[in-house]
């Protein structure tokens, strides 16, 4: 599901990278690899576990970021001669170079994920292997997880198999590339028909309940002395390939559901405080939200490109943030079994390049389709997977809030003493002096603290900024 994405352009923004810095030593990120898991990782980029069967004949193309090279995903697409279509999806087979109770599978476990921050990533996995022996390269043969996906007419899955095989991308695209290929109806078939097959699922996806979050991309830029935060709206080719993802994370929850043992990744409806709150933020940015209109209809309205959809699609992930992992085994049922965002059971399995959760599933689901035992190594590590991706996701989670407060806090930093136009989104109830105030211009959310009169919920006002510290990620704003 989506996380806020961000990255640096432009001037080099020196005050704002060093306290970046400091937020890596204060959260206690992790740094270099150890020596003892880069060697590891250099002899199993040399001596990789190869599957026998051969796919190198499927022309695969990845879709990535222009710039990413930990390529976990490629795709291939086709009409079946008897109607509907074949999606080919070849995930990294990490598991081909990671062997279980290494040094690199307890760094793995020990970083869970990869985190981003707005100057740069710090990787799950060392470079060798997530930007090159396991990555899904252009023109690079590789090992992977093959899933093969036949869906009829209106995109509904049919039938599944998963096996591994040998996989050789033939192009990297990006999504403004795909999107003008489409566009302009050059894309070769195997291209074109995503769009086709996205825009089925995203149909599917409305009749069963489902909300993907369209959220956009913040770049920061340093413009004449100060910082500017700029939208990158998602593309329909985003979303299109997002539903193969989806699709793949739905089949792989049904296979483990079926044999009894897996990990389902699950989500549990917003509580209705949380969902006030985004109608207050709602308030704020001016997007009108009627009472009887549910919350998925209103985000599917939402254009991306206005900066006032924009910010609230970036509120909206909030309802996310409830998001868990469940563990089942010896025909267990899990509770719970459903990602109310998704609307059916659903896990991750996409990503494991970047995820450590994403392994697991991936044996998992090999086993189940070939019908055989899953690995112990596997099943053992189930009990305590939800905990350790707790953990990670927390810190995942920390690293995103607070590079954004800091990023917002460099945006505001030449304007205190300013006023603006904003609106009370939350008050905090021990404490009604204190609350959260969503600003319009420029859309940043910051603590307001009132030195008299309690707080206006949902009401719109005029403060004044007090703070803006990039050193210390503070921003404070008082009633004007």
């Amino acid at each position: 599901m989506p996380r806020r994405q961000m990255h640096m352009t432009g001037a080099d923004g020196a005050a704002l990278r060093a306290a970046l810095r400091e937020l890596r030593t204060k959260l206690e990120v992790p740094a270099e690899f150890p020596a003892a898991v880069l060697a590891e990782a250099e002899h199993a980029a040399a001596h990789p576990r190869l599957p026998d069967s051969d796919s190198t004949d499927i022309p695969f193309f990845t879709i990535d970021p222009p710039t990413s090279v930990d390529l976990d995903q490629a795709m291939h697409l086709a009409k079946r001669p008897g109607g509907g279509y074949r999606v080919h999806y070849a995930i990294a087979d990490v598991a081909a170079f990671v062997a279980p109770g290494g040094a690199l599978d307890a760094e793995a476990h020990r970083r869970v994920t990869t985190l981003y921050f707005p100057d740069g990533r710090v990787p799950l996995h060392p470079a060798v292997l997530s930007e090159g022996a396991a990555s899904l390269l252009p023109d690079q043969t590789r090992p992977a997880l093959l899933w093969c996906l036949d869906l009829d007419a209106d995109g509904r899955v049919e039938t599944v198999d998963l096996r591994r095989a040998l996989v050789r991308s033939r192009v990297k695209l990006d999504y403004d590339g795909v999107q003008k290929a489409v566009d302009t109806r050059t894309a070769e078939e195997p291209l074109a028909l995503l769009a086709d097959v996205g825009r089925l699922r995203e149909a599917l996806e409305q009749e069963r309940g489902g909300i993907s979050l369209n959220v956009p991309e913040q770049e920061i830029v340093e413009r004449e002395g100060t910082y500017a935060l700029v939208y990158r709206a998602p593309l329909p080719a985003d979303g299109w390939n997002a539903q193969i993802s989806l699709m793949t994370g739905m089949a792989a929850a049904d296979l483990m559901l079926a044999t009894g043992t897996g990990i389902l990744r699950t989500l549990p409806s917003a509580p209705d405080g949380a969902v006030g709150r985004l109608r207050r933020a709602a308030k704020a940015l001016r997007i009108d939200w009627p009472h009887h209109v549910p919350y998925a209809e209103l985000v599917r309205s939402l254009d991306p490109h206005r900066p006032a959809h924009a910010a609230f699609l970036q509120e909206c992930t909030a309802l996310l943030r409830g998001a868990g992992y469940t563990a089942f085994t010896g025909g267990d049922s899990p509770d719970p079994a459903i990602h109310s965002a998704v609307a059916a059971p659903y896990t991750h399995c996409t990503a494991p390049l970047r995820r450590l959760v994403d392994r697991y599933t991936g044996e998992l689901c090999v086993a189940a389709v070939a019908g055989a035992e899953p690995p112990p190594w596997a099943v053992a590590a189930l009990a305590a997977l939800p905990d350790t991706m707790a953990d990670g996701s927390r810190l995942a989670n920390t690293v995103e809030r607070e590079c954004v407060d800091l990023v917002e806090a460099a945006v505001l930093k030449d304007r205190v003493g300013e006023t603006f136009e904003g609106t009370v989104i939350d008050v905090n109830d021990r404490e009604p002096l204190v609350g959260t105030v969503h600003l319009e211009h420029p859309a940043v959310v910051g603590r307001i603290e009132s030195a008299a009169r309690d707080l206006p919920l949902g009401e719109r006002i005029r403060v004044r900024l007090t703070a803006a510290d990039p050193g210390t990620a503070k921003i404070l704003f008082a009633p004007a």
